[in-house]
């Protein structure tokens, strides 16, 4: 559903943007990229069926390079996750390292980063819950919540 009104969304405490993605480098290599595609469908299923892992929300976008933003609630549950050896990420990555390695067929990248109140900024108007907004609580945009300095400024003097 659409939401006209000025929005901002708002997540308790710290949290972590994770970035991930691949890149088809020899999109006629299918053999070598469509297994890498298939393998994060499995691993968001896992995360949203074990919310006590730590993963919130995720929006994904494809290309020729996909670009993934997730949201978790701690470091050191990304870190778990991603370590945890009966979990579906790690064979995933190993497979792909025997499969893939550095012959340069498909990219794999992520960048992660941690946030805290006053550290991140949202708006959202005219849009359907989407990204922070669904990872965190919607509320409208009111007072000095309407311009980005001000949202940076409420953030640093959250509890």
């Amino acid at each position: 559903m659409i939401r006209s009104e000025r929005l901002i969304s708002n997540l308790e405490g710290e949290f972590v943007v994770f970035l991930i993605g691949l890149r088809i480098n020899k999109p006629l290599l299918v053999h070598k990229w469509w297994p890498v595609t298939q393998a994060m469908p499995r691993m968001l299923e896992e995360l949203n069926r074990q919310p006590e892992l730590g993963f919130l929300h995720a929006e994904m976008w494809f290309s020729r390079t996909t670009i993934m933003v997730q949201y978790w609630r701690s470091m050191e549950q990304l870190l778990a996750y991603a370590r945890n050896k009966t979990a579906e990420h790690l064979p995933a990555w190993q497979a792909f390292n025997k499969a893939v390695g550095t012959n340069g067929s498909v990219g794999i990248w992520h960048e992660t980063y941690a946030a805290s109140p006053g550290t991140y900024e949202n708006m959202y108007v005219n849009m359907p819950p989407f990204g922070l907004g669904k990872a965190g609580t919607l509320r409208p945009a009111t007072g000095g919540m309407h311009s980005a300095a001000g949202r940076l400024s409420k953030g640093k003097n959250a509890p």
